[in-house]
């Protein structure tokens, strides 16, 4: 397979590696974008691991709650300008108001729904409406909600909708201290982007995806690959440790501890025992705008061009 200089970009950007590294890791693949960044990862040269793609798409994501349930949207516009008109939040409002009320559990469904705002329109309809007023190509992307049977949902919506948060909280308390410290996390999970609940969570093929990588990283290292097995057996579950620490949220560093020390856990375990209840995170959704969705490619060379002037 040829490959061209727009694959070349795109691996680079996905991976933070040098150009000639992207080159090498696309033809040793066959130009397969996803084989070539685990070889870029097996092989030390990814500088850090980003999302999976260019996030583009513009839009908002909105929260709708009642207490008891809450429902968060995502709903994408082709540019920011759209997505910062007053018409459009209040379209993705209307959207979020629409998916707390909806017994819909997949997206068609949910489409064809009867639009609250108009009877004699479908969720669909509506969205071709707006389309044709905004002039835009408009995208309600997703939707899920969230019940608490004990306890309350607590939502967050950071950079003006660009990320979304929504919490289950289990608790037999509806104190302040506690609803605050719900808030505290649902700001914690908008800013590092955890992927559990706890290491009980954790799927055991994400640990076998994460070691098998730890293992290439260390045999292509020569002063690690030359150490013996109990030792690199070590340092294999030592960094799978660190590892899950960064994406299991009650073993993350409370972001607000005043010592750094303090984890999520812990934080949590300490307002319970403040205000004399039990505190547990069942369930938590955090979408952000564009995720996982690829930009349009641009002209390599256009855009070197174009820096250059």
């Amino acid at each position: 397979m040829a490959i061209t200089a727009a694959m070349v970009k795109e691996l680079r950007e996905l991976t933070g590696a040098g150009m000639m590294d992207c080159k090498k890791a696309l033809n040793e693949t066959d130009g397969n974008m996803e084989e070539a960044a685990e070889f870029l990862r097996k092989n030390g040269q990814a500088k850090a691991e980003k999302k999976s793609g260019r996030i583009a798409a513009e839009g908002l994501v909105a929260v709708a709650a009642d207490g008891k349930t809450a429902a968060i949207v995502e709903v994408n516009s082709e540019t920011d300008f759209v997505a910062n008109n007053d018409t459009f939040k209040d379209y993705v409002s209307a959207v979020a108001k629409q998916a707390l009320t909806t017994s819909a559990t997949d997206m068609d469904a949910f489409m064809a729904d009867q639009w609250n705002e108009d009877a004699s329109k479908t969720v669909k309809d509506a969205l071709t409406d707006k389309i044709a007023v905004i002039g835009e190509n408009l995208s309600i992307r997703r939707f899920q909600k969230v019940t608490a049977e004990n306890g309350f949902v607590t939502s967050y919506i950071h950079g003006g909708g660009r990320i979304g948060v929504v919490i289950n909280a289990e608790t037999d308390s509806d104190a302040d201290a506690v609803k605050e410290a719900m808030k505290n996390v649902a700001m914690q999970i908008a800013a590092l982007s955890p992927k559990y609940i706890s290491d009980a969570d954790v799927d055991q093929e994400f640990i076998a995806h994460e070691t098998e990588i730890i293992k290439a990283q260390i045999e292509n290292d020569p002063k690690e690959a030359a150490k013996p097995d109990k030792v690199k057996a070590g340092m294999i579950q030592g960094r799978i440790k660190k590892e899950l620490k960064e994406v299991c949220l009650l073993d993350q560093p409370y972001v607000k501890a005043t010592d750094g020390k303090q984890s999520v856990a812990k934080y949590l375990e300490q307002v319970a025992k403040e205000n004399n209840t039990t505190l547990t995170i069942k369930e938590f959704i955090r979408f952000e705008t564009g995720e996982g969705i690829e930009k349009k490619s641009e002209n390599f060379a256009e855009e070197v061009a174009a820096q250059l002037k």
